[in-house]
């Protein structure tokens, strides 16, 4: 008599503030962005901005490395954008802003569950402009 066979299954460990903003890979922001979305009117395309007021990643990169881009880091993958612009004022970096484009509906659905979880490890709120 054989011994029964288990199958095989994979465990995926959640942990609280498991989503993330990176510029620099493997390094978290840690400043939370004000962040506008826009929506064609069909639905099949959109456009999030991001501006980050006071981002920590100027210090981070002293330490770590040049700024890629914008990763946005959750339990399904990640999303990318290269569309970033640091803002600086008498040579002092002042800011950034991001630019992350959603061109079909299944984008657009991504990013919302990115932005859902964001918002619940970080304790923010969504509100629609009526």
């Amino acid at each position: 008599a054989r011994a029964p066979t288990r199958a095989a299954r994979s465990v995926v460990a959640v942990t609280a503030g498991a989503t993330s903003i990176q510029f620099v890979k493997g390094t978290d922001e840690t400043s939370v962005p004000d962040v506008r979305l826009t929506r064609s009117k069909d639905g099949t395309n959109g456009t999030a901005f991001f501006v980050f007021k006071e981002p920590d990643v100027f210090e981070a990169t002293e330490l770590t490395g040049e700024i890629t881009g914008m990763y946005l880091v959750d339990t399904e993958g990640e999303l990318q954008t290269v569309d970033v612009n640091a803002k600086f004022l008498n040579g002092k970096p002042q800011g950034i802003e991001a630019t992350y484009v959603m061109k079909t509906t299944e984008d657009w659905n991504r990013f919302m569950r990115f932005m859902e979880r964001y918002a619940e490890d970080n304790g923010l709120g969504f509100s629609a402009k009526k």
